[in-house]
């Protein structure tokens, strides 16, 4: 089989994933906040398996991520751990991925994450940001390895959503 053939590309993707996880894991630590990084397995998914689209180019990686735990962590400061808490935070990062153009799918999770462990300001450094980090890392340089392979980022400030169709509403 040749490098180009599907399964070998699928494998390196799928090997690339598992690295870039384990390693986002390791310096942070897992057995001290597991459940932090939960949304970083979404994200190695966009980044190894959807590396062209906007959702996994670093503006809409790091500002969703960053942008959706600090909303969590501010609605929880507020509000507590309340149903309140839980549905403003969410809203509130909906509405800041979209007005930002940062639209990252599993950092929509952050917030609900941030309040039910009840996260302080330090795990925006701590877990969020070096775990994104380590992510983003990792594809930069795997993916320069694969010959082939699309190089990430494809374009590092690109829009996601690329419009402000929100909501999918039907255009005149």
């Amino acid at each position: 089989m040749n490098n180009q053939h599907p399964l070998i590309r699928l494998l390196w993707c799928a090997i690339g994933a598992f690295v870039a996880l384990f390693f986002a894991l390791w310096v942070i630590k897992l057995s001290e906040t597991p459940f932090l990084l939960a949304s970083l397995g979404g994200s190695t998914i966009f980044l190894f398996g959807l590396t062209r689209v906007p959702a996994a180019q670093p503006r809409a990686l790091l500002g969703g991520h960053v942008g959706g735990a600090f909303i969590g962590i501010a609605c929880y400061q507020i509000f507590g751990d309340s149903i309140l808490a839980y549905t403003t935070a969410t809203a509130l990062t909906l509405c800041f991925m979209l007005l930002t153009r940062t639209v990252h799918p599993p950092a929509g999770a952050n917030p609900i994450i941030m309040i039910h462990a009840h996260s302080g300001w330090s795990i925006l450094w701590e877990s969020v940001f070096l775990g994104v980090g380590c992510l983003f890392l990792t594809v930069l340089v795997w993916s320069r390895f694969y010959p082939g392979l699309v190089h990430y980022p494809v374009s590092s400030m690109e829009p996601s959503p690329p419009n402000l169709n929100w909501g999918g509403w039907q255009e005149d």
